[in-house]
């Protein structure tokens, strides 16, 4: 297991699922963590379970809701502001909805480019120049394996994670050789309050893998020597990632129109 002690780790949407997963991960290899999410409460009782197993500094919580207008700079601005190095930084928060584009509320996709996109890229602008710097940190970005290809009934998040994950490989492109980690970490379905929230294709509960499986698979890159851009897991997942060379982008998007069609039944 490798030793973050003495490090800091920002993780966003930490207050369930995979957050709250990584926020545990991180506090158990050592590092400070600094907890974002909407709900206070959550990151409150996850502060206490931190604190209580490692100690009352080993976490701390900022309540914010990062669709808001200038949340990810006014986040930046507080951290800075208290004198913290952010060391590691987790772009977790994120949200999708399981349904025909038309039907979509506007300001419901409006939220979802301002979380799943505009957020990721300011919070990594803002703590990534730090990192070259110092020649040392890490940035795990949270893509999907809907990265892969275009996902109908779920438009929208299927290109904010291909924006999430070619932007993630440039930045590995230009960082792999100034001691910076960079990672887009890939899951499939997981089980979470994700499709609790956003609704979800019969399909994919046949799939669904646990927070403790991309946990695994999160470290095992970061732990790599010569790492790659991208972490996809789970092997059914890799051999669903790489089908798509395969196959036509035309085939291809009719198969995920059959498969996530949430009116299908299952």
């Amino acid at each position: 297991m490798e030793d973050f002690s003495g490090k800091t780790a920002l993780v966003t949407g930490a207050s369930s699922g995979l957050g709250e997963a990584y926020a545990l991960a991180l506090a158990d290899r050592g590092a400070r963590v600094i907890l974002v999410a909407r709900r206070a409460d959550r990151l409150r009782a996850l502060s206490d379970r931190i604190n209580a197993k490692h100690g009352i500094y080993a976490s701390t919580v900022i309540p914010m809701d990062l669709s808001s207008r200038d949340a990810a700079s006014t986040l930046a601005k507080v951290i800075k502001g208290r004198g913290t190095q952010v060391d590691i930084l987790v772009n977790n928060a994120g949200f999708g909805s399981t349904l025909n584009f038309i039907e979509e509320d506007h300001s419901s996709i409006v939220n979802e480019l301002s979380v799943n996109v505009n957020a990721l890229v300011e919070l990594t602008h803002f703590f990534l120049p730090g990192m070259v710097e110092r020649r040392n940190g890490v940035v795990i970005n949270i893509a999907s394996t809907a990265a892969f290809q275009s996902l109908p009934y779920m438009a929208v998040y299927g290109a904010t994670k291909a924006f999430v994950l070619s932007f993630t490989e440039a930045l590995w492109g230009e960082t792999r050789k100034q001691g910076v980690r960079v990672v887009a970490v890939c899951p499939g379905p997981t089980q979470t309050e994700f499709f609790d929230a956003g609704g979800s294709s019969p399909a994919l509960g046949k799939f669904i893998r646990s927070t403790e499986d991309v946990m695994e698979t999160t470290f095992l890159a970061l732990a790599k020597r010569n790492g790659r851009a991208v972490a996809i897991d789970g092997l059914l997942n890799k051999l669903t990632a790489a089908s798509s060379r395969f196959f036509t982008r035309k085939f291809a998007v009719k198969l995920a129109a059959f498969v996530m069609n949430p009116n299908k039944k299952s």
